[in-house]
């Protein structure tokens, strides 16, 4: 047995495929590893934000939230978020009344809803995590903004502030 082919006969036992012909295992262990490259490409694009509060201009590092898919997942699963870290849903074109909720969400989160101008029109702090109940905006909105809860009270983040991003056409 040559020595390329132990890990990868370790690959194929691993994920449980029973295959004769190394040509066969070797296609099968390319395509698991295809498969898990695809996995972690999915995942939401990372982009920055500016909101301009009466205390100042805070800036995020946030994964957008464009497709069905991104969205219904949202934060769910994670344990943690880096303080200047967020997750910007997109519910566009144009305004709609959006609810969100917190399954499988284990960390606290602050929802900022954001119009298509980028004024936050309403934010829900503290959501509780893993509820089942829903934090609707409080009319038409465009987006949403998570981030760690207790951000929007720490950094006076409030209805009326101004989201800058390329979303709402004006990213500074």
């Amino acid at each position: 047995m040559r020595g390329y082919e132990y890990p990868l006969r370790r690959l194929i036992v691993m994920i449980r495929i029973p295959i004769r012909h190394h040509a066969v295992r070797a296609f099968a262990a390319l395509a698991a590893l295809l498969l898990l490259a695809l996995a972690h490409s999915v995942s939401a694009a990372d982009t920055e934000l500016l909101i301009v509060t009466s205390s100042g201009a805070h800036r995020f590092h946030v994964e957008m939230a464009a497709t069905p898919e991104q969205r219904e997942r949202g934060l769910m699963f994670r344990r943690e978020m880096a303080a200047d870290a967020g997750m910007l849903f997109d519910d566009g074109p144009g305004e709609h009344d959006v609810a969100m909720w917190m399954k499988n969400t284990y960390i606290p989160l602050d929802m900022l809803f954001i119009r298509d101008d980028g004024t936050i029109s309403s934010v829900a702090e503290r959501a509780v995590p893993e509820s089942l109940a829903t934090i609707a905006s409080d009319g038409p909105v465009r987006a949403v903004l998570e981030v760690n809860g207790g951000t929007a009270a720490k950094l006076g983040i409030k209805p009326g502030d101004k989201v800058h991003h390329a979303l709402f056409g004006n990213a500074e």
